[in-house]
């Protein structure tokens, strides 16, 4: 059976700041699904990663979906309607147009999908991130599908010994979607020298080379490039296919214990460890840190299972701890040097009022 998996996530209004949606809110998105979804939704699983709603559905209608998308689009109105009935903060803060156009992209939630044959066994990872933006996963996705020393089946699995095609896309370029497609193994030098710049260069997708079949779907929508100005991180979601000839879960898993360094956490404005949380977990110190749920599902027919929580062992309560204390070194640095982020990336921000105000009394010495 063909299936598309769809995640589409909004935040639309929080308690006590960023912290988490409310019961209500959440319960309003899930009755928008349920009812519009009838006869056109097959299952569905609604979850919140810090202050951000996630809809992951599965429909046989295939990607870029009008009426999926409609159906998010009204749920995220609804949620917002019972966030400002509550006064929440932050109503509607990634609806950033006025109307539903036809496709949720460009709108400002954050859109990852695929469409495939489904296997006999079908397990795949639905990813959510918070206070951060897509370049979060670009080191996690490097390790995971190029490096055999977080992936053994590179080296142990005739599946994966041909590697993986990365589409990355140029998240600059605002006028149209701009991409390259680069193969692992032999062109894992010129990913890095990508990647490596994760406010600009982010993964799209990622195909098996042995198979073509896709892997991973990333979403790469950058808010301020939609609003024009600082409206909120962009807090990417992800799906990871896993097993047979992709990674396992477990090799998709490992890059995420070295909790790397990402754009976000507090004003969208910082670096900071990428902590793995379990799901439905709040925000915190400093407006973060930035955090990423894993939910592990398989789907049959279309019918999800109840999900697993991936980073819900006791393995990753010790990461936490080391992530905690990541966090709390490279703040000690407060707005200094890498601790903020560059210029470039500020200039929807108040320092761009300060630098203007600073630049007229400025005096070129003779």
């Amino acid at each position: 059976m063909k299936v598309t998996l769809s995640i589409l996530k909004a935040d639309v209004g929080s308690v006590g700041g960023h912290i988490c949606p409310s019961a209500e809110l959440m319960e309003s998105v899930r009755q928008t699904v349920k009812e519009e979804g009838k006869g056109i939704i097959i299952d569905s699983f609604i979850s919140h990663t810090g202050d951000d709603v996630a809809i992951l559905a599965t429909h046989k209608l295939g990607i870029n979906s009008e009426k999926i998308h409609k159906i998010a689009w009204d749920a995220f109105l609804a949620g917002t309607k019972t966030a400002k009935a509550q006064g929440l903060y932050g109503a509607g803060q990634d609806l950033l147009k006025d109307s539903f156009s036809g496709n949720v992209k460009g709108m400002g939630p954050a859109v990852a999908e695929m469409e495939f044959e489904e296997r006999p066994n079908e397990p795949f990872l639905f990813f959510a991130a918070d206070k951060t933006d897509p370049g979060a996963y670009s080191l996690p996705l490097y390790l995971s599908f190029c490096d055999p020393m977080h992936n053994a089946g590179l080296l142990l699995s005739p599946k994966m010994t041909k590697g993986f095609k990365f589409t990355i896309m140029d998240v600059e370029h605002s006028d149209a979607d701009k991409v390259i497609e680069l193969n692992a193994p032999e062109d894992i030098y010129l990913i890095a020298a990508l990647l490596r710049d994760g406010e600009r260069f982010v993964v799209e997708s990622i195909h098996s080379r042995d198979t073509g079949d896709q892997a991973a779907a990333i979403s790469t929508t950058r808010l301020h490039n939609i609003a024009g100005k600082y409206t909120g991180k962009d807090d990417p979601v992800m799906l990871i296919r896993v097993q047979g000839a992709f990674p396992a879960t477990g090799e998709v898993l490992s890059p995420f214990t070295i909790a790397p360094l990402v754009a976000g956490f507090m004003r969208g404005s910082h670096n900071g460890p990428l902590m793995p949380v379990k799901m439905n977990s709040s925000i915190s110190f400093f407006d973060g840190p930035p955090v990423v749920c894993c939910l592990a599902f398989c789907v049959h027919e279309g019918k999800l299972t109840p999900p697993a929580d991936a980073f819900d062992h006791p393995y990753w309560d010790w990461v936490r701890g080391r992530v905690s204390e990541k966090a709390q070194e490279i703040r000690r640095q407060g707005f200094f040097g890498a601790a903020m982020l560059p210029y470039s990336e500020l200039e929807y921000g108040g320092i761009v009022d300060i630098m203007k105000k600073l630049e007229s009394k400025f005096k070129v010495r003779k």
